[in-house]
């Protein structure tokens, strides 16, 4: 008996259950590979998310991005509504921002929303609005330190305007003031100084704060961290201690992010340690008012940005 003899017998050919063994190799395969892929990712969407959101580096982009956000549209009342979705290249946080206008005048609604992206590098993405509003406050506030509008051209501005109207104004002083200094001007003039310019950068947006342009999680009088409830006449030096609470936080690495905001760590580190207001946003003055401010000699100028109807027309 040959080795030959001993092997079973060679089936005959079959192309269909050829065919269909073929087939279920190939399904099986693709299923694997799928499945695999969908593991893959999965594991890269979960970690990634995972990685990003890592200690309180979510929470630390709002705070730092959406803060400086803020400082960058300083014409706007900006909320930060929410976090975005995490995927696996990229976090986000929305926010709603509406013009300042004079009080009583028309508002957009609730604002309009934008979405701030930072990538799994940490580096921010596009910005909306910025040096692209061009809003009237936004120009009076990057014409502070100018000689466009000088005293005696605000009061022919003023002398126009009926005195009962509501404006929004941006008040310039003639030499910077210290925390106290801007306290007992506005509390003398029955003013507000909603937001206060904290540098002088004539032709560009200025470092300036307050109203909701504020860190959103700063001490609030009586919480933890504030040693004693402040008096509302105050409420400019707790603004002010805020701001270089908020600009502690900041760390080197953050220079590259505030750079795309039109912003810089030593500018934001100059100005909380000046603590100077070269300049503030009232949207509650009237045009008298205004009239009598513009007559102190602690005043530069005082330009007017909104009233209670659209200076800029239809």
């Amino acid at each position: 008996m040959t080795d030959d003899d001993l092997l079973p017998p060679m089936p005959d050919f079959d192309p269909k259950a050829t065919r269909r063994a073929v087939r279920r190799g190939v399904a099986r395969t693709a299923i694997t590979v799928l499945a695999a892929l969908l593991v893959l990712v999965l594991a890269a969407t979960v970690g990634s998310g995972l990685i990003q959101r890592r200690g309180d580096r979510e929470q630390r982009m709002t705070d730092v991005l959406g803060t400086a956000f803020k400082i960058y549209n300083p014409a706007y009342d900006i909320d930060i509504r929410s976090r975005g979705a995490t995927t696996p290249l990229s976090m986000s946080f929305t926010v709603a921002a509406r013009p300042m206008r004079a009080f009583g005048g028309f508002t957009e609604g609730y604002g309009v929303e934008h979405v701030v992206t930072q990538d799994f590098f940490g580096h921010v993405g596009r910005l909306p609005l910025g040096n692209f509003a061009g809003t009237s406050l936004s120009r009076a506030l990057m014409n502070v330190g100018t000689t466009l509008q000088r005293k005696e051209d605000s009061r022919k501005v003023l002398a126009g305007i009926p005195e009962g109207l509501s404006a929004l104004a941006v008040v310039e002083f003639a030499r910077p003031l210290t925390a106290d200094e801007l306290v007992a001007f506005t509390a003398r003039h029955k003013s507000h100084a909603e937001k206060v310019v904290l540098e002088r950068r004539p032709g560009s947006m200025p470092i300036t704060w307050g109203g909701t342009t504020t860190w959103d999680r700063a001490p609030m009088p009586g919480e933890p961290g504030e040693e004693h409830a402040i008096e509302p006449v105050d409420g400019n030096k707790l603004d002010l201690r805020n701001f270089r609470r908020w600009v502690g936080i900041l760390e080197d690495y953050d220079d590259d992010n505030l750079h795309d905001f039109d912003l810089s760590l030593a500018r934001l580190r100059k100005a909380a340690n000046d603590s100077l207001a070269y300049a503030y946003v009232d949207s509650w003055a009237r045009i008298g008012q205004l009239r009598e401010i513009i007559e102190d000699p602690l005043v530069r100028t005082v330009r007017v940005a909104d009233v209670t109807y659209n200076l800029e027309g239809p």
